[in-house]
């Protein structure tokens, strides 16, 4: 057989098998691309849009605990920021979930020592009885040891575990920390006790700011009280504990679940010139915990993403692909707005080109790690490049998760970034009172703003996709 003809066969069993296409080969972003992701990166570092938004967020509206009448007015601040920012279409879509709602929370220690204790109810907490919860304290050094416990040493008591988070730069006592508060309450209800209490998930040592935060409870009819101690209180709690007498707490919380509530994800497109159809998306989410005006958590986060996808709005012609932002509902409670969002477009995942959102603070990311096609690798080990100078280190071995409420698309087949923020006093400030504007430094803001605007314009210039058929990365790096 002849070349020419050979080749034609080769090349026609290859079509009709699905072996030669578009999918398999390399990604790779133009140098044209990369030398204005280097112009985005040196602009942003100087950009003041981000700090601007989230002063203005927390100044304007303040907390937004989801289904309060100020995530409400949220709603409203940031679909008439994103048409100020110059977003080619801004809309909404609905996310259900349940009202739970805080009036008022007392503890107190009523014997051996009476004394106050300074506390703070978790998400989805029932409201104790009329009058309080009085009973004696059981304490479990884990979470563990409270699974393995004996339900007689458990029934009518307050569970309390004591675990102590420690301040690292990656954040990882967290996964520990957040499963006793998320767990522990419903394993404790298992077991017959009466309510629970744990030392704050967070790495505050002096500040008698307990650290709220959800709890695992889904049915209102099977839920006890749970409140989180601050750190200061919680030692308190232990030296009472360690004189071997019989410890009795009161607990008083005014809170739970009041039905329904429909909220809302606030998007926004800014529309691709050549590929409109396809996406790269960012965010953060628009809600926070009551305690404080949710700066960190995550009012950057969300201020971080418009500011560089105005970055990229303030360009002279558009990406080739749409950049979206995504403002989502309620994902202090259980990631509601993520799965909804995903759930409602799973079918499309194959459009979405790659994504990544921001929710661990205000500092610099200082590592970055992706799940996608190994045929991507090099178009992300392009992006790494880029960063570098600005102090982001790749690891190719590390998974990306996408961030908390993107990690559900990602769950879908999404490819994802993960971009690791320096979290050594995240933590500190995390769902507290202290979650305030003064956390944040404006140029440690601006570092994040350069790396998100670096990523998203050069994956919607790729030549290729990153990787999206339905189920190809799920499971992988997912926070929650």
């Amino acid at each position: 057989m002849h070349r020419p003809a050979l080749t034609l066969l080769t090349a026609g069993l290859m079509l009709a098998y699905g072996l030669a296409s578009a999918a398999d080969a390399p990604t790779t972003i133009p140098a044209a691309a990369v030398q204005t992701a280097e112009q985005l990166r040196d602009k942003a570092l100087h950009d003041d849009t981000a700090y601007k938004t989230v002063e203005a967020l927390t100044t304007e509206v303040g907390e937004r605990l989801a289904g309060s009448a100020n995530d409400a007015r949220a709603r409203e601040w940031a679909i008439a920021k994103f048409k100020a920012l110059g977003f080619d279409k801004v809309y909404t879509e609905p996310v259900t979930y349940p009202l739970w709602v805080r009036r008022s929370e007392h503890g107190a220690i009523v014997a051996p020592f009476p004394q106050s204790l300074t506390l703070t109810a978790l998400g989805y907490s029932p409201g104790t009885p009329k009058g309080g919860l009085t009973a004696e304290v059981v304490q479990f050094p884990s979470l563990d040891a409270l699974k393995a416990a004996n339900p007689a040493t458990v029934k009518g008591k307050i569970v309390y575990i004591g675990y102590r988070m420690h301040r690292t730069k990656d954040g990882r006592d967290y996964g520990i920390g957040s499963s006793i508060r998320i767990d522990g309450p419903v394993v404790a209800m298992g077991k017959g006790a009466a309510g629970f209490l744990l030392r704050s998930a967070g790495t505050d040592a002096n500040s008698r700011t307990p650290h709220t935060g959800v709890t695992g409870f889904t049915d209102p009819a099977k839920s006890i009280p749970a409140a989180a101690l601050s750190n200061p209180d919680a030692d308190q709690l232990e030296r009472v504990l360690a004189y071997g007498k019989p410890v009795t707490v009161k607990l008083d919380l005014d809170c739970g679940i009041e039905g329904q509530y429909t909220g809302y994800n606030v998007i926004g497109d800014l529309v691709g010139r050549k590929h409109p159809d396809q996406v790269v998306v960012i965010g953060g989410h628009l809600d926070s915990w009551d305690l404080g005006t949710g700066a960190i958590d995550d009012g950057a986060g969300l201020a971080i993403a418009l500011g560089a996808a105005k970055l990229i709005h303030d360009l002279p012609q558009r990406p080739d692909r749409t950049v979206r932002v995504i403002a989502f509902a309620n994902e202090e409670m259980g990631l509601w707005g993520g799965r909804a969002y995903a759930d409602k477009h799973a079918a499309e995942v194959g459009k979405f080109q790659l994504g990544s959102e921001s929710d661990l603070g205000a500092d610099p990311v200082w590592q970055m790690s992706a799940s996608v096609k190994p045929e991507a690798r090099g178009a992300i080990e392009q992006i790494a490049k880029v960063l570098a100078p600005i102090g982001v280190a790749y690891d190719p071995k590390l998974p990306g998760g996408g961030g908390s409420d993107l990690s559900q698309m990602h769950h879908k087949g999404m490819a994802a970034l993960s971009l690791d923020q320096d979290a050594t006093y995240y933590f500190d400030w995390h769902h507290t009172a202290n979650d305030t504007l003064d956390k944040i430094d404006p140029k440690k803001l601006a570092q994040n703003v350069a790396v998100y605007a670096v990523f998203t314009y050069m994956a919607a210039q790729a030549n290729g996709d990153f990787g999206s058929a339905p189920g190809a990365f799920a499971g992988d790096g997912a926070e929650e």
